[in-house]
């Protein structure tokens, strides 16, 4: 009787190995069209997450495809990996159609309500007003509280409102007149200067000096008028009413005027 030859042992498993590898085949692709399946709905807010999602993977798992590179070999942006640090720019605040006068508008009733603020915090209601005009927020300071009587030298007190103003003037888009103010009355005799227009003059120029050389401001923001005695805000009658004409007027301007 003829024996049957015994096969080898491992012969049955080897020949089924293949099946190994068309189950992992069959995997990936299944892997791959509900991939392409879930791309195909227009969505960028899933595409990008889907997008990161394997740009990471591909990034932090042992890959052929250079670190810091996407799946076609772009950087990803702000990725430390790649050496790229660039940050995107954070998204605009103006208002895509903002009237520029409006904005500008808005800057000056801001101006006035902080003046207006400080004034009352320092107890300064005697010596400063601020108001809106219509040339533009007017700010008026007493005579006696910047000057000497008859001098344009400024004094040491006036300086903290002077710096508290030159701290705002930056931010405004506009020019600001500093403009002098007298009463009637002829000088002494023996000042240094000529007549109430010389002094207007001087003292104008005296703190378009603190706010150019002492605050570092643009020369080009500031313009100097004198008045003396021609725009009074009371009848130069009484000392009441001619310590109120003596002043200085700081107005920033709603229109550029020469």
């Amino acid at each position: 009787m003829a024996r049957r030859r015994k096969q080898p042992s491992g012969s049955h498993s080897s020949s089924e190995r293949w099946l190994i590898t068309y189950a992992d085949l069959i995997t990936l692709l299944m892997i791959f069209f509900v991939i392409l399946y879930a791309m195909s709905k227009i969505d960028s807010a899933k595409y990008d997450t889907l997008s990161r999602a394997l740009q990471m993977q591909f990034n932090d798992g042992s890959s052929v495809i250079p670190k810091g590179t996407g799946i076609m070999g772009e950087a990803i942006p702000g990725d430390p990996k790649s050496g790229d640090q660039t940050q995107q720019p954070p998204e605009s605040k103006t208002e895509p159609n903002s009237d520029p006068e409006k904005e500008k508008e808005k800057e000056l009733q801001n101006l006035l309500k902080i003046v207006q603020q400080y004034i009352a915090d320092q107890h300064l209601e005697e010596q400063l007003s601020a108001s809106d005009t219509p040339r533009g927020i007017a700010i008026k300071l007493n005579d006696l509280f910047l000057f000497d009587l008859g001098k344009a030298e400024l004094k040491q007190g006036a300086y903290p409102v002077l710096e508290k103003l030159a701290s705002l003037f930056p931010t405004l888009d506009t020019k600001v007149s500093i403009e002098g103010h007298t009463d009637d009355l002829p000088l002494a005799t023996g000042s240094a200067y000529q007549d109430n227009w010389g002094l207007s003059q001087a003292r104008s120029v005296s703190v378009i000096r603190y706010f150019v050389n002492t605050a570092k401001l643009d020369t080009g923001t500031f313009i100097s008028s004198a008045y003396a005695d021609t725009k009074p805000v009371a009848p130069n009658d009484s000392e009441a009413n001619r310590q109120k004409n003596r002043r200085v007027e700081i107005v920033v301007l709603r229109n550029d005027q020469k």
